[in-house]
């Protein structure tokens, strides 16, 4: 490497030590972080806190993560690994497939809602061997369908797109659900006469949430999310049936 070019600041790009501490493996510290995070959320996550937890001082951690970046990068591949993708098929089922890992990236987020706030924090996740997995499977499911090598990575990204965007906000909602210490039925009956007041004007908004009332706020969230995924999946094909 040229003396003025400085390394990739990834877990992904430096190899990885030959040798670790046997009772302290990079294994087993990123399954303790993720479940400090699953408890506590981000803001209690620390290479000092991690090594409380462990029997460890932060020092023999960083003999296997350089640093809390790495680290990050580390336990998010590592939940992706949840995520379940069927295995291609004909073209005829790519939908199905598609939509069940769609449902299946959903649920993951939202078993972990500390995603939201590292994310965009985690420049080289497309590294990871997880999401590397992840993303061969998903495109085996858009070749097996039709689409072209070039188009079945921009059809994977669209409906990627979609699925964090939409649930990164339902998580953060979720975690001011979970904060309130409150049921979702509770929260909503206690906001309503805020949300009564802010819809007073906006006739369209009004029709809308007084059609929601009574209904399971649950079944909702789900029923939109799944909206959402076979609008995409029409927008797709019929992209593939005109080519």
């Amino acid at each position: 490497m040229p003396a003025d070019q400085h390394p990739i600041p990834s877990v992904w790009a430096r190899p990885r030590a030959k040798r670790e501490q046997p009772a302290l493996s990079r294994e087993r510290i990123v399954a303790e972080a993720i479940q400090l995070l699953d408890a506590e959320g981000i803001d209690a996550l620390s290479m000092r806190s991690l090594g409380t937890r462990l029997g460890a001082g932060a020092t023999s951690l960083y003999r296997h993560v350089a640093n809390k970046d790495e680290l990050i990068e580390l336990v998010v591949d590592e939940v992706y690994g949840e995520m379940r993708v069927p295995e291609a098929g004909d073209a005829a089922g790519w939908r199905a497939g598609i939509a069940a890992g769609a449902h299946s990236l959903r649920s993951m987020i939202l078993r972990h809602p500390w995603l939201v706030s590292v994310l965009g924090q985690v420049g080289l996740a497309d590294l990871g061997p997880n999401l590397t997995r992840q993303s061969e499977r998903l495109l085996a499911v858009f070749r097996a369908a039709g689409f072209d090598p070039a188009e079945a990575d921009q059809a994977m990204n669209t409906i990627i797109a979609y699925v964090i965007g939409m649930t990164l906000s339902e998580a953060a909602y979720l975690a001011l659900l979970a904060r309130s210490g409150q049921s979702e039925q509770d929260l909503l009956e206690s906001l309503r006469p805020a949300a009564e007041q802010a819809v007073r004007e906006h006739p369209l908004l009004r029709d809308g949430y007084a059609a929601r009332q009574g209904q399971d706020p649950r079944r909702l969230r789900e029923d939109n999310f799944a909206y959402g995924v076979e609008r995409v999946l029409d927008g797709l094909q019929a992209r593939l049936t005109r080519s």
